[in-house]
């Protein structure tokens, strides 16, 4: 049997072939062996598997850090480059010959997904035709979306439909890129041509969590089109200079109107089978007890890493012990001297805005709320106790938000419940009960109190630390992992919402119903209603423009530290302006509450047009004259 290799090994880069010991016997690895029998067969199918967001860890994930809600501690006790780079790349830093990020080894994976799409209809041994089918539609799902991920990443990518044998032309191995609308329709018909032979559901988790599913590859497909719909691919004049030596060019600079409606579709479809399929909101019922307010913001973080909640549409099986740690607070002032971890990355003072008021609003745009006193020192009262210790002296940004505020970042004077404290406030038997107090100033429970182990932006990020997690004494702490969601039902609900009013002339019933959806989950009155009452633009809801902008700031909202805003501020083209203001926190060298409270710069930000995309490594296009690299580069 003839071998195969990626055009990547021959013209761009070597890769190891240690991925292949996994599935086959005595380090042996041939094609014979990987697909001989069932077992065989699905040991290479995990194989296939193996990428999928595979960057879990903050620090080395583009997605998370690639965007302003995070800030990495550049203190050499934390790992040095490795956990600086995007902080690196933020800074404008970022170069073509040695890149700061290289995903380009997703081609790797995309081989190995070729060749299961080649060999697997061979098998023969201990296998059905049903379980043969499911297995081969799951990987034409997989192949698309790598392929998906390396295009937002770089745009228009070389698309590898079959492999090229090591017996082929040196000159069919270099590929030039693909035009993008060619490749996204290539890649929708991989999932529509895989979709009938998927399952509905997971019957089993044990053996199966994290495959592909109908309601997943519905999910990726309205993904693709709803990014191809999108202003940076979808008539964007900026990349007319993108092409081909030949003169081809890679993105169309004409507007398509029913770009949004092919993504409407999909996105429609994927919700249908996403709710055919029993997938619903997470709710939590483990504290029967608990206020509304404290289960509110148990729902809207749990969501995305409790283990196989019915929200999630598909997750990575295991979230990265090293991203949760990362941001893991400490629950005492003792912690900080034997802790066995190091919370480095912290959010971003500009995440503070990016929450409504407790109206539903934005709070630039609330009638009611202070805005322009938002930096000043404030106090909570009676009414937000569940949320914030009444009469403590924290800042008005913290006051009058919505759960999923709270839900999302802890401050100083916040409650935190979980992490070994499970009594509602008042509820307890004593106070070492009930929620943490978070008290964040120098020396503080939670602050800086030595030159290690602190928030450097004197917030932390409460939605990726699971309420379970909890450190007690040295030698008795639980860091308590889970999956992590890479598309769950909120954001199919989201997706409908923006394609079906881009669509539309004027948003409709159902542009409101699916927004709706997910604001009901996080405490909030729908859309109309709040803009109507609380909004200084109530006629915001009425025009597309206006419900474009509220759709955004509810993507950013609910989808907050998940990695999707690093995508959608760069399709939307809004980044130059989100991602060249500087990054800011408090002063956490500071014990008295109006000293802490003053805005500290940490870091100058600088989002070139250029960085729209990442640059393709300049050893790649050396090697292989047909490849182009992307504008600015």
């Amino acid at each position: 049997m003839k071998k195969y290799i990626l055009f990547i090994i021959v013209a761009i880069m070597s890769f190891g072939c240690g991925d292949y010991l996994d599935v086959v016997p005595d380090n042996v690895a041939t094609i014979e062996h990987a697909f001989k029998d069932r077992t065989s067969t699905l040991r290479y199918l995990a194989t296939c598997y193996h990428k999928v967001a595979s960057e879990q860890n903050i620090s080395k994930n583009v997605n998370q850090i690639g965007s302003d809600e995070f800030y990495v501690d550049q203190n050499p006790f934390y790992g040095g480059y490795d956990n600086w780079k995007g902080l690196d790349m933020r800074a404008g830093y970022q170069d073509s010959e040695s890149p700061m990020f290289n995903l380009w080894g997703l081609y790797d994976v995309i081989r190995d997904c070729n060749t299961f799409i080649e060999n697997a209809p061979s098998v023969t041994v201990d296998i059905t035709e049903t379980e043969k089918a499911t297995w081969i539609a799951e990987v034409k799902v997989l192949k698309a979306y790598y392929h998906f991920r390396l295009m937002r990443m770089y745009g228009p990518m070389p698309i590898i439909k079959e492999n090229i044998s090591v017996d082929g032309r040196i000159e069919d191995s270099r590929v030039s890129r693909d035009p993008y609308d060619e490749s996204i329709e290539y890649l929708v018909s991989l999932i529509d041509e895989a979709m009938e032979f998927l399952p509905e559901q997971i019957n089993n988790l044990a053996t199966e969590a994290g495959h592909i599913t109908k309601p997943v590859a519905a999910a990726i497909k309205a993904d693709m089109l709803l990014t191809a719909a999108s202003p940076l691919y979808n008539g964007n004049t900026d990349l007319a200079t993108l092409k081909n030596n030949d003169g081809t060019q890679l993105v169309s600079t004409e507007f398509d109107p029913n770009k949004w409606t092919l993504a409407a579709e999909a996105a429609k479809q994927a919700l249908d089978y996403a709710l055919n399929a029993g997938h619903d909101f997470y709710e939590t019922f483990e504290f029967p007890d608990i206020s509304d307010s404290t289960k509110t913001i148990l729902n809207r973080k749990q969501c995305v890493i409790e283990r196989w909640n019915k929200e999630i549409i598909w997750a990575k099986t295991d979230y990265n012990i090293g991203a949760v740690t990362a941001v893991t607070p400490y629950f005492s002032l003792a912690m900080h001297d034997w802790a066995p971890f190091e919370t480095f990355i912290s959010p971003t003072l500009a995440t503070t805005e990016f929450f409504y008021s407790s109206n539903g609003v934005p709070i630039d745009e609330d009638n009611m709320w202070p805005y322009e006193d938002r930096h000043q020192i404030a106090v909570a009262d009676e009414s937000e106790k569940y949320y914030v210790k009444p009469n403590y002296e924290t800042m008005q940004i913290h006051l009058k938000r919505e759960p999923r505020y709270y839900a999302n970042l802890g401050f100083d004077g916040a409650r935190w419940f979980g992490n070994g404290r499970f009594k509602e406030i008042g509820r307890g038997a004593n106070p070492g009960e009930e929620s943490y107090l978070f008290q964040m100033k120098a020396k503080q429970q939670q602050g800086k109190a030595v030159t290690v182990r602190f928030s450097a932006t004197g917030l932390y990020c409460r939605k990726l630390v699971h309420y379970k997690s909890a450190y007690t004494a040295a030698d008795k702490n639980v860091t308590q992992s889970g999956t992590f969601a890479i598309y769950r039902l909120a954001e199919l609900y989201l997706m409908y919402a923006e394609a079906l009013n881009e669509s539309l002339d004027a948003p409709n019933a159902e542009v409101y119903a699916a927004i709706d959806a997910v604001r009901q989950q996080a405490g909030l009155n729908g859309v109309v209603e709040s803009w109507t009452n609380h909004s200084k633009f109530p006629g915001k809801v009425t025009t597309k423009e206006g419900m474009r902008e509220i759709i955004r700031a509810e993507r950013t909202s609910e989808l907050a530290f998940e990695g999707s805003r690093y995508d959608d501020i760069r399709r939307w083209k809004t980044a130059t302006a989100a991602m060249n203001e500087p990054i800011r926190g408090y002063d956490v060298d500071s014990e008295a509450a109006i000293d802490f409270n003053q805005i500290m710069i940490l870091q100058s930000q600088r989002f070139y047009s250029r960085d729209y995309f990442l640059p393709i490594k300049q050893e790649y296009i050396r090697k292989n004259d047909n490849l182009v690299q992307n504008p600015l580069w």
